[in-house]
Order: C-alpha cells, then structure tokens, then sequence
C-alpha cells in the first residue's frame, strides 16, 4: 500500500473559492464542479482499487487529480485549465509509504500513442524491407568489378547477395526487425512493460484496445502485481472483465453519493448479465 486515502473538495468548498473569484466570464472552471456534486468526500484505497462509471461519471478526473496531486510520471497531456492548480491545492491525501519513482499513471492515450508509433516503425521496416529487394536483385546480378577502397562497401553488398539467399539478404540487412503484433497484442505489451514492481498505479480505461481475452490476462496480471510484486493500482473502468477482479474495491461514480458496491450489484455489470441471461438457450 502506498496511497491510504485521497479527500476531494466538496461543494461547499467549491463555493468558498468561487466566492473569492473576481471575474465570472471564464468558459469553464473545470475540474470544478464535476466531483463535488457527487459527494465524492474521501475514497479509501484498498490493493486495488476501483473507479466505475459511465462516460461523464468524472472517473479519468479523478484519476488525473489523484495523479497530478501525487506528481506521478505521464506521457500525455490531458484536458486541464488554468483553476487545475487552484483544485488539487484544495485535495488533501495521506500515504501509508512512500510512493517510488516508477509509479505513473497510464491513460488510453498512452496505449494508443505507443501502438500508433510501433506501427509507424513496422511501416518504415516493410518499405525499406521492398528497396532491400530490389537491392538484392541488383547486386546478385551486377556485373561489378573493385577499382578502388571507395568501391569496397559495394563489393561486400554484392558478395553478401551472392552468398545468400533473398530472405536471409534482407533479414541481415535489417537487423533487428520490429516485431509486428495486433493492437491487442501491443496494449498488453505497453502494460507489462509499464508496470513494474513496486509501484502506484492509476490506470485509466486500460481495456481499450484489448479483446475479451485479453482482458482477463490483463486481470490476472494485475492481481499477480498486487499480490506478490508490491503493486498497488486505481483503476478507472467500466469493463466487466477488470471490475470482477478478486478483492477490489469498488466506487461507484454513478451513485450519488458516491459509495463503495460489489461489482455484480453495478448498473453495467447488470446489463451484460440481463443481455446473455436472455439468449441463454441459444449457447446450449
């Protein structure tokens, strides 16, 4: 356990900083008045604690207060304004240890950002993998005779074609090839690499991206880290799959106040389980 507990402003306090504003015709006060109408008040943290809400319940807020609070490490920017300052001064959080220099918070941004620039990489390797075959076919069959040193960087290209097949040309020519994987593949990827041991962790909607199946091994990491590698995580999310994790803690943001569920008594969690109850018969 690193992080004990985190208390947000609420709205009477909201109030009171409203109060001492001079001018009115800012266009949004934000992260104002998204948690203190939801009573938030103070979240206890357990090993692994969770943020359920729909889309606009103020989970990724949340996460982005606790994250900006703590000063964890990100790799994007997020949506702030000029009163985020004024907000997280207002935030008050006590630690049971020592937060270490890996804890981060990791957003759906981060995830996709890292898959994008690996497939920018796996694309720039398949196009120079096509100049690299043309290469070969012009140096396996180049009538080239040594002139001079300058010529001697040619001559190990031609003898390399020579003395090789096409693929194996390629491939040494290369290198080290990027690996290239599917979207699902390379979140999960992102996550494992990530997280390390001994560390805090907010993790914002980290099922993007992932199938069902992966899902459930992102779950049974996340236990693993919890339970025997000195991790601690927050996890905003809304997936079925996360929310079922074993011994978590569950906040919902859709309730007001804001109080702490089982995962089978939430909204969402009902919906898939009413949907598959009605085709049940079709799965016999």
């Amino acid at each position: 356990m690193y992080l004990e507990r985190f208390t947000f402003p609420d709205a009477e306090q909201e109030f009171d900083f409203f109060l001492e504003i001079k001018r009115k015709c800012y266009d949004s006060f934000y992260p104002f008045q998204v948690l203190g109408d939801k009573e938030l008040g103070t979240l206890n943290f357990e090993l692994i604690t969770v943020l359920y809400g729909g889309n606009g319940s103020g989970k990724t807020t949340a996460l982005n207060v606790i994250a900006e609070r703590l000063g964890l490490e990100r790799a994007t920017l997020y949506n702030r304004t000029i009163f985020f300052e004024d907000y997280i001064n207002l935030c008050d959080y006590q630690l049971k240890d020592y937060v270490t220099n890996v804890s981060r918070i990791i957003t759906s941004d981060d995830v996709f950002d890292f898959m994008l620039n690996l497939r920018t990489i796996n694309n720039g390797i398949s196009v120079k993998r096509e100049d690299l075959f043309e290469e070969y076919l012009d140096a396996k069959y180049a009538n080239f005779q040594l002139k001079s040193l300058d010529d001697y960087e040619k001559l190990k290209k031609v003898n390399l074609a020579r003395s090789k097949t096409q693929s194996k040309f390629v491939r040494k020519s290369l290198m080290g090839d990027v690996r290239e994987q599917s979207n699902g593949e390379s979140a999960f990827m992102y996550f494992a690499d990530k997280i390390k041991d001994n560390g805090l962790y907010l993790l914002d909607e980290p099922e993007n991206s992932l199938s069902p199946e992966r899902q459930q091994e992102l779950l049974k990491f996340l236990e693993e880290s919890a339970r025997f590698f000195g991790c601690q995580f927050i996890i905003a999310t809304h997936s079925p799959f996360l929310l079922s994790i074993k011994g978590a803690k569950i906040y919902d943001l859709d309730s007001r106040p804001v109080v702490a569920k089982k995962w089978t008594e939430l909204a969402n969690v009902k919906t898939y389980y009413e949907f598959f109850k009605r085709y049940e018969k079709e799965f016999e």
